[in-house]
């Protein structure tokens, strides 16, 4: 949180999980090259280092087909929100891993020659207007530069004096280097790739990663077109207050496109602004852990009834007035300040005592 700058937010949980990625990717790698040598006897496929350049790359498009399934994933479903909290490590994984692949092909296809290597991408294969020549290995150049943009950017330092928005806008440069690395993909080892299993992949890998962000993003359009005919100054309906999880929140769309994060815990239920100070993450996704909103993506707490991060931390959110009538839960549109004090309100006896029986 704010009390301090961290370039990696570790703990047992976090350690875990990078040394099994790790684990993962190494063996990956093992197989990977084993296969080929199997597959290929010979011939210029069959290099131990030009499969070790294949397998880096392989891995890195698939860790990062898998980095962006992750946001669409964690909306449909809250089962992937947990994905979030270590979506980070596994960003900066995945540049490492690609870092290995960009420099490994650096040196073996552009090392040995009189020119600088990274001179040597630029004029080595002037095709530019040829499909079949295209020189792919400047969109894989690209991809390779944002993604460098973004690990380097991973630290809150950046986050704080870059501000949220900006910090955002730069790793939303995600899509585009995805983008470059098909294309990379598809004009380079797509063109001698003899076997479907490559394209049939990557299209699929493509495909999958496109739908999953049009189709989360029309239910959100979709939600927050509902909102369009809602007077500002009424309250709005949000659900009954079984609805909502214990320990958890449903998120509300208001008429301007702004978003409730609607946390029930225990008999109360408060309402507090669904961006998170930190990356403006989905404070909804997240739950209550120790009597405080936590965000899912890396763990800022909030108090529910002002919006206030617990000291030593100073950070403060908007809350919302919120209110049970007819066994409804309404929202006021209009936020409080950034920290106002809000008294939750309270289910009735008789509404917990339906549902524990329901």
């Amino acid at each position: 949180m704010g009390h301090q700058y961290r370039a990696v937010q570790w703990n047992g949980n976090k350690v875990a999980y990078d040394l099994y990625v790790l684990a993962a990717v190494a063996l990956f790698i093992g197989v990977f090259v084993a296969v080929g040598l199997r597959v290929h006897p010979s011939g210029h496929t069959a290099d131990p280092v030009v499969l070790m350049i294949r397998a880096l790359g392989v891995a890195s498009f698939a860790m990062l087909t898998g980095l962006l399934t992750i946001g669409p994933l964690a909306r449909f479903s809250p089962r992937f929100r947990p994905m979030l909290y270590n979506r980070r490590h596994l960003g900066v994984l995945t540049f490492f891993v690609a870092a290995a692949h960009f420099g490994l092909a650096l040196l073996w296809y552009h090392g040995g020659g009189p020119l600088n290597p990274l001179v040597s991408i630029f004029v080595s294969n002037p095709l530019y207007d040829s499909i079949p020549g295209f020189p792919f290995e400047v969109l894989g150049l690209g991809a390779f530069v944002i993604l460098f943009a973004m690990a380097a950017t991973s630290h809150d330092f950046w986050l704080n004096n870059l501000s949220a928005p900006a910090w955002k806008a730069l790793h939303m440069l995600v899509y585009p280097a995805y983008a470059l690395l098909v294309l990379h993909i598809v004009l380079g080892a797509l063109m001698t790739e003899k076997s479907m299993v490559y394209p049939v992949v990557t299209a699929a890998a493509f495909i999958g990663v496109s739908g999953l962000h049009i189709v989360a993003g029309l239910r959100e359009w979709g939600a927050d077109n509902g909102m369009k005919g809602l007077k500002a100054k009424g309250w709005i309906d949000v659900c009954a207050p079984s609805d909502i999880p214990d320990m958890r929140a449903v998120i509300a769309p208001l008429p301007k496109g702004d978003r409730v994060a609607v946390f029930r815990y225990g008999d109360r239920i408060s309402a507090v602004t669904n961006a998170c100070r930190h990356q403006n993450g989905p404070l909804g996704e997240g739950r209550v852990v120790d009597g405080c909103i936590t965000c899912p993506w890396h763990g800022w707490q909030y108090r529910p009834d002002d919006g206030v991060s617990p000291p030593p931390f100073t950070e403060k959110i908007a809350t919302y007035n919120v209110r049970i009538e007819e066994g409804r839960v309404l929202i006021d549109p209009k936020p409080n300040a950034p920290g106002t004090k809000t008294a939750p309100a309270i289910i009735p006896a008789a509404a917990l005592a339906a549902e524990a029986a329901s």
